[in-house]
């Protein structure tokens, strides 16, 4: 190892650590925090964000990267060092174009945005969260200045979740979805209530959250390495390899909680099998957003709410709540969980409206970012929208323009990555099936190490040593697809409902 490529790593330790320590402060405000701390926390996250921005961009740290160049080249392309060098390289040119103090206002912002909507949400009142939206729009339009004039604005804030896709091609895809999903969702029937035995509550909380734990630990979850813990939204994150925090949020009314801890738990996974070499380095992660949903949606809903998964642990969940469950069988409960209707809460949408309420999302902040919808106007046009994809009228903003966190905290660009997600879920799921010929009777008998060493090999433990593009042509073959979703969808539906849809 070259003296300089050690100092390198060094540096980027450096830099990990602080953005690892960013990224834990943001988890405690969620899940830990009072509320009164908010002030403070957005001033202590936007020092450690100005501080690890200012190291990424130095001189020096482009003083070693030039250095490196003939070091780079003499390695084989995949190699952890060429990796590494040629991705900070990147990091560092896009860096370098945000002042530090921009970068440190945005952090600040969107800790303030998450606390006013959590504050909103309360009230159920938009007002509460106006002036932030506000103030972080603008922050926003300034970023977006700081890069080359794109085709379309929204390329700069899509690219910094899904590095190389334009607008353009996610949009392709999100339209391909709507011409095919809005006729599945007209054409199933809508399932008996008394047949819908996942929203039959009153469930216990305690009784669930110690169901959810001790199914997480059957799929993976080391309790020496993984916390569960509630947040008013459901999320995700590594503070190291080692350390690997997923949120929910238990309902009693219905079994959401329990499908959100699954989904979290396919976040958790791929951080947490990303290769140990990579630790404390800007490859420990995930290739992009739409990749890292692709492994949430995969146990969620590919394992999930696969019949396969339930003859394992059905008999569980029914001992847990025998008054609930005890006289519903395992084809009502199946059916039940993989019902199609539409509804109001993204995150407890069934696996075929959930686009629709991404495609909603996705066009509205296009509109605000370009300045055709005023922000004062989006909870309106969010209802309306809900109405004509979904045909559902919004009781009030707390389940309407408020149910989300991204725009409060500033993600803007990330909402599309979801459908995008489910897409590239199915095309590496159809890969792993070819190769694990016993995957479904393996579920069946509570066995799912071969399909997290599956996934080891092929995605996890190359974290962002690749581009999205290159990750997953490595894991499924191809380029994103959403032939194969579709098609898993309406196989779904024809053997679970007996819908049968062009």
């Amino acid at each position: 190892m070259s003296d300089e490529f050690a100092r390198l790593k060094q540096t980027l330790g450096t830099i990990h650590d602080l953005e690892r320590v960013a990224s834990l402060l943001a988890w405690d405000q969620e899940a830990m925090m009072p509320p009164q701390g908010a002030e403070g926390r957005a001033d202590q996250r936007a020092t450690l964000v100005r501080f690890a921005h200012e190291l990424l961009v130095s001189d020096e740290l482009r003083r070693l990267l030039e250095e490196l160049r003939s070091f780079e080249e003499s390695q084989p392309y995949e190699s952890d060092e060429a990796s590494l060098i040629r991705v900070v390289r990147r990091d560092n040119e896009k860096a370098r174009r945000v002042p530090a103090e921009l970068r440190a206002a945005l952090s600040r912002a969107g800790s303030l945005g998450l606390g006013a909507w959590l504050d909103a949400r309360a009230r159920r009142d938009f007002r509460v969260l106006l002036p932030h939206l506000e103030e972080q729009l603008e922050l926003k339009r300034r970023y977006v200045e700081c890069f080359e004039p794109a085709d379309d604005p929204y390329d700069v804030l899509l690219d910094d979740f899904e590095p190389g896709l334009t607008t353009a091609e996610a949009e392709s895809v999100l339209e391909a979805l709507k011409e095919e999903l809005v006729p599945l969702v007209a054409a199933v029937p809508e399932l008996d209530p008394r047949e819908d035995l996942a929203r039959s509550g009153p469930f216990d909380l305690d009784a669930l959250r110690r169901f959810s734990l001790g199914l997480l630990r059957e799929l993976g979850f080391e309790p020496d390495a993984w916390r569960l813990d509630r947040a008013e939204h459901p999320f995700a994150m590594a503070a190291s390899l080692g350390d690997i925090r997923i949120t929910t949020h238990f309902h009693e009314g219905h079994l959401g909680g329990l499908f959100a801890c699954l989904h979290e738990f396919g976040h958790g996974l791929y951080e947490r099998q990303v290769s140990p070499a990579l630790e404390r380095t800007p490859l420990a992660t995930g290739a992009s957003s739409a990749l890292h949903e692709s492994q949430s949606r995969m146990w969620e809903n590919l394992v999930g709410r696969s019949r396969a998964f339930w003859v394992h642990a059905y008999p569980a969940l029914q001992g847990t709540f025998p008054e609930r469950l005890g006289r519903g069988g395992l084809e009502a409960f199946y059916r039940s969980i993989n019902r199609i209707q539409p509804s109001l809460i993204r995150v407890d949408a069934d696996e075929v409206t959930y686009n629709l309420h991404i495609i909603v999302r996705f066009e509205l902040e296009r509109e605000v970012l370009a300045g055709r919808l005023g922000l004062a106007d989006l909870p309106a046009a969010f209802d309306e929208r809900v109405q004509a994809y979904l045909g559902l009228d919004v009781p009030d903003v707390r389940d309407g323009v408020l149910q989300d966190m991204h725009w409060a905290d500033l993600t803007f660009g990330y909402f599309p990555t979801y459908s995008l997600g489910n897409v590239i879920s199915v095309q590496i799921w159809e890969r792993a099936r070819a190769d694990l010929a016993d995957l479904d009777r393996a579920m069946e008998r509570g066995e799912f190490g071969d399909l997290r060493d599956w996934l080891r090999e092929h995605l996890h433990r190359h974290g962002r040593k690749f581009t999205p593009r290159e990750t997953l042509e490595r894991a499924a073959g191809g380029q994103i697809d959403p032939a194969p979703y579709v098609r898993y969808l309406k196989d779904k539906l024809e053997t679970t409902f007996g819908v049968a849809v062009a």
